[in-house]
């Protein structure tokens, strides 16, 4: 099952320029559509709706999360076995690798090279063998005062 787009959609075309998988197509101030082929099941659509005009893989309408609030991929390195499969599988490419030499071994570790691209999908969570992968909602830095 795909998520759908349902009637109240404005056509504003945030979701089409923020879907990862190119499923979403649509004029502008037109009905949008999700092609259920495309569809990876991120929910990066749902979560981006300002208008609440998207339903899940079950028919639950999505609720608007603003970005700042997203979850983002935490790893915990002393679990993390260097098996690449949370880069392999983010569909946006915002996880990379760092390379770490402890006891004379090099080895590679993920880390979150594209905070701004991530569309906390959850995938990596999801698919890391070891449950290296925590989904957090980000701190905020704290506001410096004007001088």
């Amino acid at each position: 099952m795909a998520y759908s787009i349902i009637d109240s959609c404005i056509g504003c075309g945030v979701c089409k320029k923020m879907c990862p998988a190119g499923a979403i197509t649509g004029e502008k101030e037109k009905h949008h559509t999700i092609d259920e082929d495309l569809c990876i099941e991120c929910g990066t659509c749902g979560r981006i709706c300002a208008n609440g005009a998207v339903e899940d893989t079950f028919g639950i309408l999505c609720v608007r999360i603003k970005r700042k609030e997203w979850k983002k991929p935490v790893f915990d390195l002393s679990l993390c076995a260097s098996c690449r499969t949370c880069v392999d599988t983010c569909p946006v490419g915002a996880i990379g690798l760092s390379v770490s030499v402890a006891k004379k071994k090099e080895r590679e570790f993920p880390y979150l090279a594209e905070p701004k691209s991530c569309v906390a999908c959850g995938f990596c969570e999801a698919d890391c063998p070891v449950d290296a992968i925590t989904l957090t909602v980000p701190e905020e830095e704290p506001k410096q005062a004007a001088a």
